[in-house]
Protein backbone atom coordinates (compact mmCIF):
# COMPACT_ATOMS: atom_id res chain seq x y z
CA UNK A 1 0.00 0.00 0.00
CA UNK A 2 1.79 3.35 -1.12
CA UNK A 3 -0.90 6.11 0.31
CA UNK A 4 -0.64 9.17 -2.11
CA UNK A 5 -2.13 12.02 0.35
CA UNK A 6 0.11 12.50 3.29
CA UNK A 7 3.76 11.24 3.99
CA UNK A 8 2.56 9.98 7.49
CA UNK A 9 -0.54 7.80 5.89
CA UNK A 10 2.04 6.44 3.61
CA UNK A 11 4.79 5.95 6.11
CA UNK A 12 2.00 3.85 8.05
CA UNK A 13 0.53 1.90 5.68
CA UNK A 14 3.49 0.54 4.36
CA UNK A 15 4.62 -0.06 7.64
CA UNK A 16 0.80 -2.56 7.57
CA UNK A 17 1.99 -4.16 4.47
CA UNK A 18 5.24 -4.82 5.83
CA UNK A 19 4.43 -6.33 8.14
CA UNK A 20 3.88 -10.28 7.52
CA UNK A 21 4.00 -9.39 3.90
CA UNK A 22 3.16 -13.34 2.73
CA UNK A 23 5.86 -12.83 -0.22
CA UNK A 24 8.29 -11.57 2.17
CA UNK A 25 8.49 -14.17 3.85
CA UNK A 26 12.45 -13.97 2.78
CA UNK A 27 12.44 -13.39 -0.77
CA UNK A 28 16.20 -13.16 -1.13
CA UNK A 29 18.36 -11.13 -3.79
CA UNK A 30 21.24 -13.32 -4.97
CA UNK A 31 23.22 -10.58 -6.81
CA UNK A 32 26.70 -10.47 -5.43
CA UNK A 33 26.07 -13.23 -2.88
CA UNK A 34 28.89 -15.36 -1.34
CA UNK A 35 28.79 -18.92 -2.94
CA UNK A 36 30.72 -21.09 0.22
CA UNK A 37 28.50 -23.69 1.55
CA UNK A 38 29.17 -25.19 5.04
CA UNK A 39 31.22 -28.25 4.76
CA UNK A 40 29.25 -31.81 4.70
CA UNK A 41 32.27 -33.75 5.98
CA UNK A 42 31.44 -35.24 9.59
CA UNK A 43 34.23 -37.54 11.14
CA UNK A 44 34.61 -41.11 10.14
CA UNK A 45 32.85 -43.42 11.70
CA UNK A 46 32.75 -47.68 11.51
CA UNK A 47 29.25 -47.26 11.43
CA UNK A 48 27.12 -44.63 9.92
CA UNK A 49 24.92 -42.84 12.49
CA UNK A 50 21.94 -40.90 11.37
CA UNK A 51 22.49 -37.20 11.54
CA UNK A 52 18.70 -36.78 12.79
CA UNK A 53 19.80 -39.07 15.88
CA UNK A 54 22.51 -36.42 16.99
CA UNK A 55 19.87 -33.36 17.81
CA UNK A 56 19.05 -32.81 21.05
CA UNK A 57 16.31 -30.73 22.66
CA UNK A 58 16.96 -27.05 22.44
CA UNK A 59 16.42 -25.39 25.79
CA UNK A 60 12.82 -24.62 24.94
CA UNK A 61 10.84 -26.71 24.14
CA UNK A 62 7.42 -25.09 23.97
CA UNK A 63 6.08 -21.46 23.29
CA UNK A 64 5.45 -20.24 26.90
CA UNK A 65 9.24 -21.08 28.20
CA UNK A 66 10.35 -20.14 24.81
CA UNK A 67 9.53 -16.85 25.11
CA UNK A 68 10.25 -16.76 28.45
CA UNK A 69 14.09 -17.15 27.43
CA UNK A 70 16.11 -13.63 28.55
CA UNK A 71 18.19 -13.78 25.27
CA UNK A 72 17.04 -13.65 21.44
CA UNK A 73 15.82 -16.45 20.21
CA UNK A 74 17.25 -18.01 16.74
CA UNK A 75 14.61 -19.03 14.36
CA UNK A 76 15.92 -20.50 11.08
CA UNK A 77 13.52 -19.46 7.82
CA UNK A 78 13.08 -22.61 6.30
CA UNK A 79 16.05 -24.24 7.80
CA UNK A 80 18.38 -21.84 7.35
CA UNK A 81 18.09 -21.05 3.56
CA UNK A 82 20.91 -19.31 2.52
CA UNK A 83 23.55 -22.29 4.85
CA UNK A 84 21.48 -25.21 3.47
CA UNK A 85 18.84 -26.19 0.96
CA UNK A 86 15.56 -24.50 1.51
CA UNK A 87 13.05 -26.36 3.39
CA UNK A 88 14.68 -29.98 3.72
CA UNK A 89 15.44 -32.66 6.32
CA UNK A 90 18.90 -31.34 5.82
CA UNK A 91 18.46 -27.81 6.47
CA UNK A 92 16.80 -28.51 9.22
CA UNK A 93 18.74 -31.28 11.04
CA UNK A 94 21.97 -29.29 10.34
CA UNK A 95 20.29 -25.90 11.75
CA UNK A 96 18.73 -27.83 14.92
CA UNK A 97 22.37 -29.57 15.45
CA UNK A 98 23.75 -25.81 15.20
CA UNK A 99 21.16 -24.80 18.33
CA UNK A 100 18.38 -23.15 16.51
CA UNK A 101 15.60 -22.89 18.99
CA UNK A 102 12.90 -22.93 16.19
CA UNK A 103 12.21 -23.92 13.03
CA UNK A 104 10.36 -21.83 10.33
CA UNK A 105 8.29 -23.34 7.66
CA UNK A 106 5.59 -22.50 4.98
CA UNK A 107 3.03 -25.01 4.14
CA UNK A 108 0.33 -25.93 1.53
CA UNK A 109 -1.17 -28.35 0.29
CA UNK A 110 -0.34 -31.04 -2.67
CA UNK A 111 -2.87 -32.24 -5.36
CA UNK A 112 -4.01 -35.35 -2.48
CA UNK A 113 -4.37 -32.98 0.42
CA UNK A 114 -0.98 -33.82 1.75
CA UNK A 115 0.64 -30.98 4.03
CA UNK A 116 3.46 -30.02 2.48
CA UNK A 117 6.49 -28.20 3.37
CA UNK A 118 6.42 -25.28 0.49
CA UNK A 119 6.84 -21.67 0.18
CA UNK A 120 6.64 -21.14 -3.49
CA UNK A 121 3.39 -21.43 -5.40
CA UNK A 122 5.75 -23.43 -7.83
CA UNK A 123 8.28 -25.93 -7.95
CA UNK A 124 10.26 -24.09 -10.37
CA UNK A 125 12.62 -22.15 -7.87
CA UNK A 126 14.19 -24.93 -6.19
CA UNK A 127 13.87 -28.52 -8.03
CA UNK A 128 14.31 -30.03 -10.92
CA UNK A 129 10.52 -29.84 -12.22
CA UNK A 130 8.18 -27.01 -12.66
CA UNK A 131 4.67 -26.50 -12.26
CA UNK A 132 1.74 -25.84 -10.13
CA UNK A 133 2.41 -27.49 -6.45
CA UNK A 134 -1.27 -27.95 -6.21
CA UNK A 135 -0.56 -30.04 -9.29
CA UNK A 136 1.52 -32.72 -7.97
CA UNK A 137 0.55 -35.39 -5.00
CA UNK A 138 2.39 -35.67 -2.47
CA UNK A 139 4.79 -38.60 -3.99
CA UNK A 140 5.23 -36.61 -7.26
CA UNK A 141 6.16 -33.86 -5.13
CA UNK A 142 8.60 -35.80 -2.83
CA UNK A 143 10.20 -37.47 -5.67
CA UNK A 144 11.63 -34.09 -7.05
CA UNK A 145 15.54 -32.97 -6.10
CA UNK A 146 14.72 -30.07 -3.66
CA UNK A 147 18.27 -29.04 -3.50
CA UNK A 148 18.16 -28.77 -7.94
CA UNK A 149 19.29 -25.10 -7.79
CA UNK A 150 20.72 -23.99 -4.23
CA UNK A 151 24.13 -22.66 -4.47
CA UNK A 152 25.51 -21.71 -0.88
CA UNK A 153 24.11 -17.68 0.13
CA UNK A 154 20.75 -18.19 -1.84
CA UNK A 155 18.03 -19.76 -2.06
CA UNK A 156 17.67 -20.61 -5.31
CA UNK A 157 21.00 -19.42 -8.38
CA UNK A 158 20.47 -20.83 -12.22
CA UNK A 159 23.25 -18.82 -13.22
CA UNK A 160 26.06 -20.41 -11.78
CA UNK A 161 28.59 -23.10 -13.29
CA UNK A 162 27.25 -26.83 -12.76
CA UNK A 163 29.62 -27.65 -9.95
CA UNK A 164 28.85 -25.02 -8.01
CA UNK A 165 25.29 -27.06 -7.26
CA UNK A 166 27.02 -28.82 -4.17
CA UNK A 167 23.47 -30.98 -3.20
CA UNK A 168 22.96 -31.42 -6.69
CA UNK A 169 21.47 -35.00 -7.91
CA UNK A 170 21.67 -36.63 -4.13
CA UNK A 171 18.09 -36.85 -3.86
CA UNK A 172 17.91 -38.74 -7.14
CA UNK A 173 21.01 -40.99 -6.18
CA UNK A 174 23.37 -39.44 -8.38
CA UNK A 175 25.61 -37.98 -5.92
CA UNK A 176 25.94 -39.57 -1.99
CA UNK A 177 24.59 -38.40 0.78
CA UNK A 178 26.58 -36.38 3.07
CA UNK A 179 27.43 -38.84 6.45
CA UNK A 180 24.30 -39.28 8.58
CA UNK A 181 21.95 -38.48 5.86
CA UNK A 182 20.28 -40.20 2.50
CA UNK A 183 18.57 -38.97 -0.83
CA UNK A 184 15.52 -38.67 1.66
CA UNK A 185 16.49 -35.61 3.37
CA UNK A 186 16.95 -33.59 0.09
CA UNK A 187 13.61 -33.97 -0.67
CA UNK A 188 10.52 -31.56 -0.20
CA UNK A 189 9.13 -32.75 3.23
CA UNK A 190 5.60 -32.85 4.72
CA UNK A 191 4.84 -30.97 7.69
CA UNK A 192 3.94 -34.12 9.46
CA UNK A 193 7.52 -35.26 8.63
CA UNK A 194 9.02 -32.50 10.03
CA UNK A 195 7.16 -32.06 13.52
CA UNK A 196 7.49 -35.94 13.65
CA UNK A 197 11.39 -35.71 13.39
CA UNK A 198 11.95 -32.40 16.15
CA UNK A 199 9.32 -33.11 19.07
CA UNK A 200 10.97 -31.32 21.09
CA UNK A 201 11.35 -27.96 19.15
CA UNK A 202 8.80 -25.21 18.83
CA UNK A 203 7.51 -24.48 14.82
CA UNK A 204 6.88 -21.25 13.58
CA UNK A 205 4.26 -22.42 10.43
CA UNK A 206 3.23 -19.66 7.81
CA UNK A 207 -0.05 -20.87 6.20
CA UNK A 208 0.46 -20.02 2.25
CA UNK A 209 -1.99 -18.52 0.28
CA UNK A 210 -1.50 -20.80 -3.07
CA UNK A 211 -2.95 -19.29 -6.45
CA UNK A 212 -4.02 -19.98 -9.86
CA UNK A 213 -1.02 -20.33 -13.20
CA UNK A 214 -3.12 -16.67 -13.73
CA UNK A 215 -2.59 -15.73 -10.39
CA UNK A 216 -5.58 -15.71 -8.96
CA UNK A 217 -5.35 -16.59 -4.90
CA UNK A 218 -7.27 -20.27 -3.87
CA UNK A 219 -8.37 -19.19 0.09
CA UNK A 220 -10.69 -22.26 -0.72
CA UNK A 221 -7.04 -23.96 -0.86
CA UNK A 222 -5.44 -22.65 1.88
CA UNK A 223 -8.84 -22.57 4.29
CA UNK A 224 -8.47 -26.62 3.53
CA UNK A 225 -4.35 -26.25 4.76
CA UNK A 226 -5.71 -24.38 7.94
CA UNK A 227 -8.25 -26.92 8.64
CA UNK A 228 -5.32 -30.22 8.18
CA UNK A 229 -2.75 -28.10 10.09
CA UNK A 230 -5.36 -28.07 12.91
CA UNK A 231 -5.92 -31.34 12.83
CA UNK A 232 -2.30 -32.62 12.47
CA UNK A 233 -1.55 -30.07 15.43
CA UNK A 234 -3.96 -32.00 17.14
CA UNK A 235 -3.06 -34.98 16.47
CA UNK A 236 0.79 -34.85 17.18
CA UNK A 237 0.25 -33.18 20.29
CA UNK A 238 1.75 -29.84 19.16
CA UNK A 239 -0.49 -27.38 20.51
CA UNK A 240 1.97 -25.91 23.32
CA UNK A 241 4.86 -26.09 20.97
CA UNK A 242 3.95 -24.43 17.68
CA UNK A 243 3.03 -20.64 16.30
CA UNK A 244 1.42 -20.40 13.46
CA UNK A 245 0.75 -16.88 11.28
CA UNK A 246 -0.80 -16.28 7.91
CA UNK A 247 -0.91 -13.39 5.55
CA UNK A 248 -4.27 -13.23 5.68
CA UNK A 249 -6.24 -12.23 8.61
CA UNK A 250 -9.79 -14.97 7.29
CA UNK A 251 -7.26 -17.62 7.05
CA UNK A 252 -6.03 -17.14 10.72
CA UNK A 253 -9.80 -16.75 11.89
CA UNK A 254 -10.27 -20.20 10.03
CA UNK A 255 -7.72 -21.89 11.56
CA UNK A 256 -8.06 -20.41 15.09
CA UNK A 257 -12.10 -21.66 14.42
CA UNK A 258 -10.59 -24.93 14.61
CA UNK A 259 -7.88 -25.32 17.46
CA UNK A 260 -8.31 -22.99 19.98
CA UNK A 261 -5.06 -23.31 21.79
CA UNK A 262 -2.28 -22.64 19.72
CA UNK A 263 -0.26 -19.52 19.46
CA UNK A 264 -0.67 -17.12 16.55
CA UNK A 265 1.24 -13.94 14.97
CA UNK A 266 -1.32 -11.28 13.83
CA UNK A 267 -2.20 -10.93 9.93
CA UNK A 268 -1.86 -8.01 8.05
CA UNK A 269 -5.42 -5.69 8.61
CA UNK A 270 -5.09 -7.28 12.52
CA UNK A 271 -1.38 -5.51 12.78
CA UNK A 272 -2.51 -2.60 10.91
CA UNK A 273 -5.46 -1.73 13.21
CA UNK A 274 -3.07 -2.21 16.09
CA UNK A 275 -0.58 -0.11 14.45
CA UNK A 276 -3.34 2.86 13.79
CA UNK A 277 -5.94 3.01 16.45
CA UNK A 278 -4.24 0.67 19.08
CA UNK A 279 -7.32 -1.74 18.44
CA UNK A 280 -6.25 -5.05 20.10
CA UNK A 281 -5.52 -8.17 18.24
CA UNK A 282 -6.36 -11.87 19.05
CA UNK A 283 -5.76 -12.98 22.41
CA UNK A 284 -4.17 -15.81 20.89
CA UNK A 285 -1.29 -13.17 19.09
CA UNK A 286 1.79 -13.58 21.32
CA UNK A 287 4.51 -12.46 18.36
CA UNK A 288 4.86 -9.92 16.12
CA UNK A 289 7.23 -10.84 12.71
CA UNK A 290 8.55 -8.36 10.65
CA UNK A 291 11.05 -7.18 8.81
CA UNK A 292 13.51 -4.28 9.51
CA UNK A 293 12.93 -2.23 6.48
CA UNK A 294 10.46 -2.17 3.48
CA UNK A 295 10.77 -0.29 -0.03
CA UNK A 296 13.56 1.81 1.34
CA UNK A 297 11.25 2.61 4.65
CA UNK A 298 13.16 1.73 8.36
CA UNK A 299 9.85 0.14 9.78
CA UNK A 300 11.28 -1.96 13.29
CA UNK A 301 13.01 1.41 14.84
CA UNK A 302 13.37 1.70 18.21
CA UNK A 303 10.38 3.34 19.13
CA UNK A 304 8.53 0.25 17.38
CA UNK A 305 9.89 -2.16 19.17
CA UNK A 306 9.18 -0.59 22.50
CA UNK A 307 5.40 0.39 21.88
CA UNK A 308 5.29 -2.98 21.06
CA UNK A 309 6.73 -4.57 23.84
CA UNK A 310 5.08 -1.85 26.23
CA UNK A 311 1.98 -3.81 24.47
CA UNK A 312 2.99 -6.95 25.76
CA UNK A 313 4.07 -8.58 22.45
CA UNK A 314 7.55 -9.89 21.87
CA UNK A 315 8.48 -8.79 18.35
CA UNK A 316 10.76 -11.41 15.41
CA UNK A 317 12.74 -9.62 13.05
CA UNK A 318 12.68 -11.48 9.15
CA UNK A 319 15.37 -10.32 7.09
CA UNK A 320 13.87 -9.01 3.56
CA UNK A 321 17.21 -8.64 1.75
CA UNK A 322 20.51 -10.36 1.43
CA UNK A 323 23.02 -8.00 2.68
CA UNK A 324 20.85 -8.31 5.87
CA UNK A 325 22.09 -11.66 6.86
CA UNK A 326 24.97 -11.38 8.23
CA UNK A 327 26.57 -11.41 11.93
CA UNK A 328 27.21 -7.04 12.06
CA UNK A 329 23.54 -6.96 11.03
CA UNK A 330 22.01 -9.73 13.19
CA UNK A 331 23.80 -7.77 16.32
CA UNK A 332 22.77 -4.38 15.39
CA UNK A 333 18.51 -5.47 14.89
CA UNK A 334 18.68 -6.99 18.43
CA UNK A 335 20.23 -4.11 19.46
CA UNK A 336 17.74 -1.99 18.36
CA UNK A 337 15.04 -4.40 20.73
CA UNK A 338 14.80 -7.73 18.84
CA UNK A 339 13.06 -10.65 21.31
CA UNK A 340 13.95 -13.25 17.92
CA UNK A 341 15.48 -13.61 14.85
CA UNK A 342 13.87 -15.12 11.85
CA UNK A 343 17.16 -15.26 9.72
CA UNK A 344 18.22 -17.52 6.62
CA UNK A 345 22.59 -17.73 7.76
CA UNK A 346 22.10 -19.76 11.19
CA UNK A 347 26.23 -19.81 11.01
CA UNK A 348 26.17 -16.04 11.00
CA UNK A 349 24.53 -15.87 14.35
CA UNK A 350 26.32 -13.44 16.78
Amino acid sequence: MKGDRTRYLSGILVIGMALFSASACGEENSADLPTDVPSTETEATDVPVSALSRVRAPEASNVTDLLALERPIVIVHAGGDFDYPHSTMYAYTESALGGADVLEMDVMLSADGVLMIQHDNTVDRLTNDSGLVSAFTAAELQAMDNAYWFVGGAWSDKVQPPDAYVFRGVRTGERPAPDGYTGDDFAIPTFEQVARAFPDHVLDVEIKIPATEAGEPQLDRAFAAAAELARLIKELDRVDSVIVVSFNDSVLAEFRSLIADVATSPGQTSLVNWYLAGTPVDPRDVVFQAPPVYEGIEVLTVETFQRAHDDGYEVWVWMDDASQETTEFYSEIIARGADGLLIARPTAVP
